[in-house]
Formats: structure tokens, C-alpha cells, sequence
């Protein structure tokens, strides 16, 4: 009787799971990555080299750092200008701004 209390309870555990994962909104789950957006320590991965990963870019909006943003969304993350003025934007592939001196 006990393995049959087992099998009912993992299987119920399954069932739970594939339900959560299948009823989850499909925006929630679509992320792409957006370089140049992030401030310095808070970058998800890839700050250039001389660095590991996550929380590791030394510059805000560091080109070659990127964070995951809900898909569609990069291009349009407001951004202060530089300090030349120019306006900065988010971008889908590494940027050649913003990097440590």
C-alpha cells in the first residue's frame, strides 16, 4: 500500500507541474537578451572580457553586457543620453560604447 501512496503522490506531482508549465502566459516565458541596458553589478551574463557573468559589468549600460528583457521590448527601454549627448539605445547584439576603460 505504500508504494502505491508513492506512486499516487509523484504522479500527482507531475500532473501539477506540466499543468503550471502548460498554463503559463506565453509573453511570461519569451526573454530575449539586450545589450547595453543594464547598470554597473547588475548585468545577467557576457561583460566582455576580464569577467565571468552574472553581476560583473563595471560601467552602466556597458556594451557588452546584457540582461534578459521580455522579447519585442530592447530597443525601446528608455536610456539616459551620453555625455556628449548622443542618445542611447538597447541593442540585440554586443555594442562598442559604454565599455571599461
Amino acid at each position: 500500500m505504500s508504494n502505491m501512496k508513492t506512486n499516487l503522490a509523484v504522479a500527482g506531482a507531475v500532473a501539477a507541474a506540466l499543468t503550471a508549465t502548460m498554463t503559463a502566459p506565453a509573453h511570461a516565458q519569451a526573454k530575449e537578451k539586450c545589450y547595453g541596458v543594464s547598470l554597473a553589478g547588475k548585468n545577467d551574463c557576457a561583460a566582455g572580457p576580464g569577467t565571468t557573468c552574472a553581476g560583473t559589468s563595471t560601467v552602466d549600460y556597458q556594451g557588452n553586457a546584457w540582461t534578459l528583457v521580455d522579447a519585442g521590448t530592447c530597443a525601446e527601454i528608455e536610456l539616459p543620453n551620453m555625455a556628449d549627448g548622443t542618445p542611447r539605445q538597447g541593442s540585440l547584439e554586443e555594442l562598442d560604447r559604454d565599455l571599461p576603460a
